[in-house]
């Protein structure tokens, strides 16, 4: 499956993910002596603060500079000195990252292994902070909630397509939980095509009803729900722009407007015009300057 334009994780239920920070963050401070020579048997996310280094993964020659991400895999050798500048400051995090309790997430992808990191002059300060409060030993539900944010944004750039040999390689449980992943994610993307939903079905190398009811012990939803859920929430975010419920509804494939009413209300449990003119009254106040630290 190709590349999707929004997140790639978008439609799956959070607890159908398991993100483990293995070991505490490694708060990088290295001159010009520095170097590193060894292989990890979890995956590590590097991102680079201030100067750059010059890394070999498995023999492949990468450089980082600041507001970029790496990803080193689980199992690379990897070694790494000093590129450029007095220091090389960042952080270091060991994760892992698993679907299902059981499918190593980041495997069943092609990733690019370095990434300009999006909208750094936002996103730096929030890794600042992330090293700023990173204790000295464990992991706090903090941190793991920051670094989801970090590593979603590496993610999002980073991601190539879905492995090729990744359903062929995986077998029962684990291909079905991708399968069912995958399906989501796409359903997800184009949520307003009413017919995809049994298209997608028809493509993948389960019965029907099986893996429908695989689906719904997953996600929460029958692929069909599921894509009704997904066109309540575009109409959420359409009412948000102050669109009317009339518009609305044509916007997301209801010609009937009581219908698409009764539909967002079953879903949501409030009327479009409930959430429409409380939306309004919200006051939502947005700031670059969220994040305070003292490096």
């Amino acid at each position: 499956m190709d590349k999707n334009e929004h997140s790639i994780l978008e439609g799956i239920p959070a607890n159908s993910l398991n993100l483990n920070l293995s070991r505490s963050t490694i708060k990088m401070r290295h001159s010009s002596t520095w170097s590193v020579h060894k292989s990890n048997d979890v995956h590590d996310l590097v991102v680079c603060l201030t100067g750059g280094a010059q890394y070999f993964l498995d023999g492949v020659e990468v450089r980082q500079q600041r507001g970029e991400a790496m990803l080193i895999p689980a199992g690379s050798r990897f070694e790494g000195r000093l590129d450029h500048g007095d220091q090389y400051t960042g952080v270091a995090q060991h994760f892992t990252l698993t679907l299902f309790d059981n499918v190593d997430l980041i495997q069943q992808m092609e990733l690019k292994p370095v990434v300009q990191l999006p909208n750094w002059e936002q996103l730096e300060s929030l890794v600042r902070y992330y090293r700023s409060i990173a204790p000295a030993s464990s992991t706090t539900l903090q941190q793991v909630h920051l670094f989801m944010v970090i590593l979603l944004a590496y993610l999002d750039c980073a991601f190539v397509r879905w492995s090729e040999d990744s359903l062929q390689n995986l077998g029962g449980q684990d291909a079905l939980s991708l399968h069912v992943m995958l399906i989501a994610a796409q359903i997800s993307r184009d949520p307003l095509d009413k017919d995809e939903a049994e298209r997608l079905i028809a493509s993948v190398p389960y019965n029907d009803d099986y893996f429908r009811r695989a689906f719904k012990a997953k996600i929460g939803y029958t692929p069909r729900k599921f894509m009704e859920f997904k066109r309540m929430e575009k109409a959420m975010n359409i009412l948000l722009t102050g669109k009317s419920v009339n518009a609305t509804a044509v916007a997301v494939g209801y010609n009937d407007v009581y219908f698409f009413s009764r539909m967002f209300k079953q879903y949501l449990g409030v009327s479009p015009s409930y959430y429409r003119v409380s939306a309004d009254r919200r006051k939502f106040l947005t700031t670059g300057d969220i994040y305070h630290y003292n490096d």
